[in-house]
């Protein structure tokens, strides 16, 4: 029972964790650069197992009841991603030297990069309803010590998962040595960044 608890809490996490977002562009961005990567996939690992605990502990509820704390993330997420896709697209239009591009951005030092990482994670007012709601509500499911088997499985799946994004973004350097492939990837976070903004504001959270 144990197991199986703690495997449909690793692939319950895993499909909702690997979805495509904004934090996983960014872990992915710092992994390709190579800059501070242990600091951001453990500040989104840590992030993201501390509101998977909250959930199975019963603080989703808190916040399903309380839609007003949803709502200021919402804009104050809306108002990042603003930020940052605009930033994406400057990079975007004006290139740069392959693996040198954004340089400038990333060399701001570990506490600017910290910053930008705890607002992807903690700003996203999806992540509320996808770690503490969502497998919160699935881990009702499990009685006594299987719950927090499908805890543990969801916890290790946000592990795996942030550890292969950004030390395994290495892979891809060999392509990313050419600016053509840091434009195309900036233009298409820059996309992704604003049309989340847009998402956010336009329709409310359920």
């Amino acid at each position: 029972m144990l197991l199986s608890a703690a495997i449909a809490g690793f692939m319950a996490g895993a499909g909702l964790i690997i979805a495509i977002g904004a934090q996983n562009a960014f872990v992915l961005r710092q992994g390709l650069l190579q800059r501070h990567v242990g600091l951001v996939v453990a500040t989104c690992t840590l992030g993201d197992i501390s509101l998977i605990l909250c959930g199975i502990a019963g603080i989703g509820a808190v916040v399903q009841r309380w839609p007003i704390l949803l709502d200021g993330f919402r804009f104050g997420g809306a108002a990042f991603l603003l930020w940052y896709g605009l930033l994406a697209a400057r990079r975007a239009w004006i290139g740069g030297d392959a693996l040198n591009t954004g340089a400038g951005e990333a060399e701001r030092g570990w506490k600017a990069t910290l910053a930008a990482c705890l607002a992807f994670t903690f700003l996203n007012p999806h992540v509320y309803l996808d770690t503490m709601i969502l497998l919160g509500s699935l881990s009702t499911r499990y009685p006594g010590a299987t719950r927090w088997a499908f805890a543990l499985g969801a916890c290790l799946a946000s592990l795996v998962w942030f550890c292969a994004l950004g030390f395994g973004a290495r892979l891809l350097q060999p392509l990313f040595r050419k600016p053509v492939a840091w434009r195309v990837l900036d233009g298409v976070v820059a996309i992704f960044m604003l049309s989340l903004c847009v998402l956010l504001l336009v329709r409310p959270l359920h």
